[in-house]
This record gives structure tokens, sequence and C-alpha cells, in this order.
């Protein structure tokens, strides 16, 4: 076990023991087991979702996931949906698209005859992030599913990243990850999803829960912990802002954190590896956006550690809209100072279509043993104000198989038979090679290219 990775202190849910993982890579693998253990639920499907197209097709689910979760309402099972709510979504993520409870939604789900029960949350100026799956929550053989996945068309892609459409779309192609759970820590997905359910901000509106209040009523804390399914060390983190939920945290192994005042574990889960880190850091984000991390990883870097962080190419206009902020300014400079480290390596994915892969990833490993999953970005507002579910594990066997499963995609090689420190440096070396070979206009080695950091997000 590897005791030198701190766990988080000042969050609501303890390390559990006895876990077993899987992590799922990409949209359609991980959809098509989603579906499947939607199939073979016997008791509950219960889903936190932030944005969604209406449209989409899910693999493996044969429909939407409205078509899925309407089959798993009628075969008895208790089916719940907690959507995020923002009257101003068009206004402040244009082309975003999500499932607000408006009337035309609400009669659309009325011709549907839907009986799946579903609540909103309304975060003002923020997003309530956190995307969960809970299969039969609370009975035996009780499964989680904890990642960042977007329920979009331009998500639903198969590793490698061979996808057909836009070349031009930068989300049209995503890199993203889930995390399955069985085990003890379920519990607490289970207890962090009748946190939110229960206190959802719009539950008493007329048009705040499906069909009505009354029946999608209020939802009892787990008592007992799952039991024990595997070997893995596994902590669930979130962000929450203060004021959003009560201290409702009593339960089996629960610490007394008063979540009226707010959390932030899953910034604190980041701090400890970071600075606990004595051979790789290795992070997917798609932001990457916070000086306390950048500060940690420039320390880390001091020590001699290898860093490698992946990010999209072309990122999100905001990024390149931040450049010219003078308070931004600060930030920028510490982003090019790792550039000058010859342990750091920013890179990007590009498409075999010519295109770009956009990494919507929420991931990082840390020497090869703890590693976390989850929606939360490295960006200041998702460390304190976005509504955020993480899962971290220590677990030697999963972290390395996860990052060989990565590295095979990125840099088209098995770096099975490598250390982490030795796959770090490989990593960094294809990147740069591949970087010049887009220059010239030359196929790539996988997908991986790197990066300047000195000029991230600069206007092209």
């Amino acid at each position: 076990m590897s005791v030198h990775i701190p766990c988080a202190r000042n969050g609501s849910y303890p390390q559990r023991p006895g876990n077993l993982l899987r992590p799922l890579v990409d949209g359609d693998p991980t959809f098509r087991r989603i579906a499947e253990a939607v199939a073979a639920a016997r008791g509950s499907v219960w889903v936190t979702v932030a944005f969604v197209e209406r449209d989409l097709a899910l693999p493996g689910a044969d429909g939407t996931l409205f078509d899925l979760l309407d089959r798993a309402a009628a075969r008895g099972l208790d089916v719940r949906a907690l959507f995020w709510r923002e009257p101003d979504l068009d206004r402040l993520l244009p082309g975003a698209a999500h499932f607000a409870g408006t009337e035309a939604e609400r009669a659309w789900l009325r011709a549907r005859g839907s009986r799946f029960l579903a609540r909103w949350d309304h975060l003002p100026r923020y997003c309530h992030h956190q995307k969960s799956w809970l299969i039969d929550a609370g009975r035996p053989g009780e499964i989680a599913f904890v990642g960042g996945i977007n329920l979009d068309h331009g998500s639903m892609v198969a590793p490698g990243h061979d996808h057909p459409g836009p070349a031009d779309d930068r989300y049209w192609n995503v890199h993203d990850l889930y995390l399955e759970l069985r085990g003890p820590a379920v519990t607490d997905v289970h207890h962090n999803f009748v946190q939110r359910w229960n206190e959802a901000s719009e539950r008493e509106r007329p048009d705040g829960a499906w069909p009505d209040a009354e029946r999608a009523g209020a939802l009892a804390f787990p008592t007992a912990i799952s039991p024990a399914a595997g070997p893995a060390l596994v902590q669930i983190s979130r962000t929450v802002r203060a004021g959003c939920y009560r201290d409702t945290t009593a339960g089996p192994g629960y610490t007394s954190f008063a979540i009226a005042d707010g959390e932030r574990s899953a910034l604190e889960h980041y701090v400890c590896a970071i600075d606990a880190a004595r051979e790789t850091i290795y992070l997917e984000n798609q932001f990457l956006a916070s000086s306390v991390v950048v500060e940690r990883l420039a320390a880390a870097l001091e020590r001699g550690v290898r860093v490698a962080f992946l990010v999209p190419a072309a990122p999100m206009a905001e990024v390149t809209a931040a450049r010219e902020h003078p308070e931004a300014a600060a930030f920028f400079t510490q982003l090019a100072a790792l550039g000058r480290h010859p342990g750091f390596t920013l890179a990007g994915l590009a498409a075999p279509n010519g295109g770009l892969v956009y990494v919507h990833a929420k991931a990082a490993l840390v020497d090869d043993a703890w590693g976390t999953i989850g929606s939360t970005n490295v960006m200041t507002r998702s460390f304190h104000a976005d509504t955020e579910l993480n899962a971290s594990f220590w677990d030697p066997p999963t972290a390395r198989a996860l990052r060989v499963t990565l590295f095979a995609e990125h840099l088209g090689v098995d770096t099975a038979a490598l250390s982490g420190r030795d796959a770090l440096g490989l990593f960094a070396e294809t990147a740069r090679a591949n970087q010049a070979r887009r220059a010239r206009g030359e196929p790539l080695q996988g997908l991986a290219f790197a990066l300047d950091p000195a000029a991230y997000g600069a206007a092209v």
C-alpha cells in the first residue's frame, strides 16, 4: 500500500478499504458498460446529470438516456435522475445543452409517459458538475460509476479516436474517463446522491421535480457500509460550495465535517498527492488553471519528479480570453516557467482524421500507485465553487494498468515493461518528436504531441 501519499483529512468521507476498481476510458466503452449494468439492475438506478443532449443515442443502450431510464422504470425499478438547472446556460455557455425541466421538456416527458423520478438543482453562477451512476444502491452487488463524461455526441467515441466527423469542431472527438466501483466506497457515492437529492434547490418549486414533489420524495441515507469486494483503498472526494447542503454527514464511519461550510477535499487530494510524489505525476484535464496546482508541480519538478500534463490542444475560448486579463498574467508566467523545466511536458492529442482530440478528462496518476478520476477540473472554480465528485484510489495495480492503457493510445507504445519514471520519459520524448512531425506534416506515432506552455491558449 502506498502510504507515502496521504488521504484528505477535511472531507465528508474516510478512506475505505476493500474496493474493486475498473477504469473505463472514453465514452463508447464506458456507456456500453453502464448500459449493461442498468440492464442487470434489480432494485434501482440513480444518476446525476450535468450536460446532456436529449437526442444522444448512448452506446449499448438501444436509445437515449431517457429511453434507458424509462425502460428501467418500466421494469419496476426505482429510477431517479438529478439534473442541473441553469436558466442562463445559453448566455454562459453558448452551444451547451442540459435538461432544465422547462415546460416544453416536461410536456415531452408527459408525452413519453416517463415514469422515472427527477429533481432539479440550481447553483447560482456555478455548475452542479457531478457525473455519477448508482446501480442497486444499498443492495448486495451495488455498483457506482464516477467520472466526467458528458452526455453529448462528441463524447461517445472509442479509444483511438478514429472518429469520423468535422475535424474543425473542437468538441466532436472527446477523450474522457469514468471509474467503476464496487465495495465500501460505493456507500459514500450513495450518501452523496441522497444528500443532493433531498436538498436539491428546486425540489419544492412547481417545476422542480418530476412528476411532482410528492412522488419524487426524499430518500433515506445509507445506514450500513457495503461489503468488501476487492483489494483497493478508495476515498470519495468532493467540492461543495458553502451553503448548498446542511450538515447531514452523520452515518456509517463518517466524520463530523460540517458540509454547511462547504467541502474542498478534491483540491486536498490533488495537493497531497503532488506534494508526496517521488517519481512521477501524470495528469489529464480539460483545464490547467490553478495557481495552487502549478506551484506544487513546480516544487515537485525541483525535487526531480517527472511531470506530464495532457490538456486540450485547442482549449475553450475562455482560456484565450483569460490571457487578455491583467489579473491572469501571474498565472501564465507560472505556466511558462514550468515549460522551462526539462522534467515537464505539456501535451495535447491529435486525431487520426487530422483534427484534434478534445481532452475533457479529469484524472491524475502519481508514482504508479495513486490515482483519481472524476468531474473535478484543475481550475480554481472547480476546486472551490462548482459541485464536483471524484474517486481517488491507493492501488498500484490499478494505477499502473491505467497508465499502460492510456499510454498505449497516446503514444502507440506498450509501456507495461517500463517503470513509471521511464514511461514518463518516453511520453516526453514521443510527444516532442510528434510536435516536430506535425510541423513537417508527417504522421504521428500515437496521438500525443508537445505544446509550448509559454504560448498555451494564445490566439493563433
